[in-house]
């Protein structure tokens, strides 16, 4: 082919291409069955991204938060508080504080029984029905400890707003709701997005008949959890209710009726039919199909003041701080789990959320997507697409560059200068996915150099090495090689215990069946979880390393949990090979840290990337006595010590084949924090014992070690103590005695 063929050729399919990119991307716009899910995912963190460049700085001191947190629990007891202490908290809000209205974000959907007022009730009209005097005094009593009424008669003509909220459950109905605010049918045939709610928890029917109002804080995470917007309309049986942000906000304007406006005032035979805002007096809510409106995060966690429930009632709070203000009562104490993950905080006060939205409200800052901007986003789309494939195909990568760069700053300015002036909220993820796109699809070159180089690294390590780690190690290949070097690494073994009489007894394909089943599964622990080497399988056992070819700071900790995590995949796996008519399997694991020499080794006829070492044959030797102990796992002094954060129980100081030195050797359990107060007491009593048999104080050891094999007749190891003080206090060892216990294994 020629040059000019193959110059038009490769313009063709770059047109070809970069047209699809452009078809695929509008069809996405259109949402619904087009919709592309990664696409969705990236313009939720694109939207969180502007929410976080939008925050307004300090404190938006027109609405305060009440909170119920943790030094307030702590004085005033934990939650629930009685009903008495709440109305208390309401009458001070109210009457020397002066707030303009007060919202609950909480519900009180049971009766309030913690002045014992039913027990005495009850004992009146059974076991004391014959005491005149109970007779007399209980009406009184009645009065003053019926907690519920003296809450109720707080909320009495005073503008409260309760919480309660909706759900899915059909069983799932007590309490007693909220006057609707419209009817169902008021939204025409675009109620239908709205879904029915069908069960609901409210607040006793006393204080909902004493309260201005109610609205439900149904939660509204999107996909990924994040909260970024409030149902402000819900269908429950025919009818409409609110949420507590918006009833607070109608608590505040003397509660003006509820308009819903649809784009233009058209019957509704109009084909388009989708309302898209609320009138609230002369408040505008704008909402979307589904009647959510976007939440107006003013900025992380506490942009709102918040005043400890506790000093309100002490009347330690400042009046002024408070009169005339939109207070809210919620909680930002963890226990009472009413944490929200937001576009600008993985935890967020929930009431804090309603704060925000009523604040919204009242400036008419309410994020807006109307529908209409479906045609922007789409002329959008087609104008950077033409402009950018034309200047791709036809200008070198310096211009095309800086074109691509300019498209890029003006389309996203354009979206932040729409977001900040006029609160619309125009998409972005499909303008910046199309221009990076169309540059990345004529810019091949990068491509195909990138796709080299990891070619050579695979060629190099991707036998034996993971492919995350060969992907990092792709990034700068120049760092690495197959040439032999001193490295400080950690080395595992692992072998099937009686596996050698297992296989003799098996049919060759079952056997090989049986080593698939469980080399799979300890590989995947070692490989895909904690990215370590396999050096090589020898028939059952395996031999993997950490620390090389790719430098793992923690290595030892890396070996150490894959250990931990290689027994809990074989104990899963044996229910699974017992069905298949397949004994249960026990492996014991060696694990070492030294350093050792790693590369690529062997004969000019094979060769394998391994590691060799003293520290290499500790291991090997640390895997063969995890039998004689009981134990699972066997970890050399120097993996000890690189990892503090694990628990090991120290096993014994020991002198293997090989070694002059003697050496402590301990078994991992789990992370520290991760391990019950039971098991971490019997390790310290276990030291304890150690330390006697060491220093010859037998009854002292045999005492310690008798208490821990009653209380975990199972271990080994203790019966293993227990055997050799027993043989010491018969046979008293030499003089030079000192502790180690010599093995001679291969």
């Amino acid at each position: 082919m020629s040059l000019a063929g193959a110059g038009k050729l490769r313009f063709h399919w770059q047109l070809a291409l970069s047209v699809a990119l452009l078809l695929v991307l509008l069809l996405h716009a259109l949402g619904g069955r087009f919709e592309i899910p990664l696409l969705t995912s990236l313009e939720a963190k694109l939207y969180d991204m502007r929410m976080a460049l939008s925050m307004a700085p300090g404190q938006d001191d027109r609405i305060a938060i009440v909170d119920i947190d943790e030094r307030s629990l702590a004085e005033l007891g934990r939650w629930p508080w009685s009903r008495d202490k709440l109305a208390q908290l309401v009458d001070r809000l109210f009457q020397d504080y002066q707030v303009a209205v007060l919202g609950f974000d909480i519900v009180f959907a049971e009766p309030d029984t913690s002045s014992g007022l039913p027990v005495l009730q009850q004992l009146a009209q059974k076991e004391l029905a014959g005491d005149t005097q109970l007779q007399l005094v209980l009406p009184g009593l009645a009065e003053r400890l019926d907690f519920d009424a003296r809450f109720a008669r707080s909320l009495h003509q005073r503008p409260v707003v309760l919480g309660y909220y909706f759900s899915h459950d059909n069983d799932n109905r007590y309490g007693m709701l909220p006057r609707p605010v419209l009817p169902a049918s008021a939204l025409r045939d675009a109620g239908e997005a709205l879904g029915e709610e069908t069960g609901y928890g409210a607040n006793l029917a006393l204080l909902m008949q004493h309260a201005a109002s109610a609205g439900h804080f149904v939660p509204s995470p999107d996909s990924d959890g994040v909260t970024r917007r409030v149902q402000m309309l819900l269908r429950h049986q025919a009818q409409l209710y609110e949420p507590l942000s918006l009833a607070v906000v109608r608590a505040f304007l003397d509660f003006p009726p509820i308009e819903v406006v649809y784009p233009s005032q058209s019957s509704a035979d109009d084909a388009y039919r989708s309302f898209e805002r609320l009138q609230v007096g002369p408040l505008s809510i704008p909402v979307d199909a589904g009647g959510n409106a976007l939440v107006p995060y003013r900025g992380r966690a506490f942009s709102f003041p918040y005043f400890p429930a506790v000093d309100v009632l002490q009347g330690k709070i400042a009046p002024e701080l408070l009169q005339g203000r939109i207070v809210l009562i919620g909680t930002s104490a963890p226990g009472l789990k009413d944490l929200r993950v937001t576009p600008l905080q993985s935890v967020y006060p929930g009431v804090e959320i309603h704060a925000n939205l009523i604040a919204g409200m009242l400036d008419q800052t309410i994020l807006n997507r109307p529908a209409y901007l479906l045609a922007l986003e789409w002329l959008l789309l087609l104008l950077a697409g033409a402009m950018l494939t034309w200047v791709l195909l036809n200008f070198g990568p310096l211009v095309s560059s800086l074109t691509t760069l300019m498209v890029l700053l003006l389309l996203v300015g354009l979206n932040l200068w729409m977001w900040q002036r006029w609160h619309y909220v125009l998409p972005l993820a499909s303008t910046v996915v199309l221009v990076l796109g169309l540059y990345i699809l004529n810019m091949t070159w990068g491509y195909f150099f990138e796709s080299r180089r990891k070619r050579q690294m695979a060629s190099l390590f991707g036998r034996y090495a993971p492919p995350e780690l060969v992907a990092k190690m792709s990034a700068d290949p120049e760092k690495y090689t197959m040439e032999g070097q001193s490295r400080e690494l950690t080395i595992l073994f692992s072998d099937v215990r009686g596996f050698t009489a297992l296989s003799e007894s098996m049919e060759p394909k079952l056997l090989t069946r049986l080593m698939n089943e469980f080399l799979t599964a300890l590989t995947q622990v070692i490989r895909e979880q904690y990215l370590g080497t396999i050096d090589k399988y020898m028939g059952d056992c395996v031999m993997a390393f950490w620390g090389a070819p790719f430098d793992q700071p923690q290595h030892a900790r890396q070996a150490v949990l894959a250990a931990l995590d290689m027994q809990r995949a074989i104990a899963q796996l044996n229910p699974r090979l017992q069905q298949q008519g397949f004994p249960p399997l026990q492996i014991g694991i060696g694990i070492n840290t030294g350093r050792v020499t790693v590369g690529d080794m062997g004969s000019t006829f094979r060769k394998a990337y391994t590691v060799m070492g003293d520290a290499v044959n500790l291991a090997s030797r640390l895997e063969g006595i995890t039998k004689y102990y009981g134990v699972g796992i066997v970890v050399g002094e120097s993996t000890r010590q690189a990892v503090p954060d694990v628990l090991f129980r120290e096993l014994d100081r020991v002198r293997v084949k090989g070694k002059r030195q003697a050496i402590a050797i301990y078994q991992p359990l789990a992370l520290a924090l991760a391990v019950p107060p039971a098991q971490q007491a019997a390790v310290a009593q276990f030291d304890r014992a150690l330390q006697a048999y060491r220093q010859q104080s037998w009854a002292q050891a045999q005492v310690l070690l008798d208490e821990l094999q009653a209380q975990y007749p199972e271990d080994q190891l203790y019966q293993l103590y227990r055997q050799r003080v027993s043989h010491y206090r018969q046979h008293p060892p030499p003089a030079d005695w000192d502790g180690v216990h010599e093995f001679d294994n291969k």
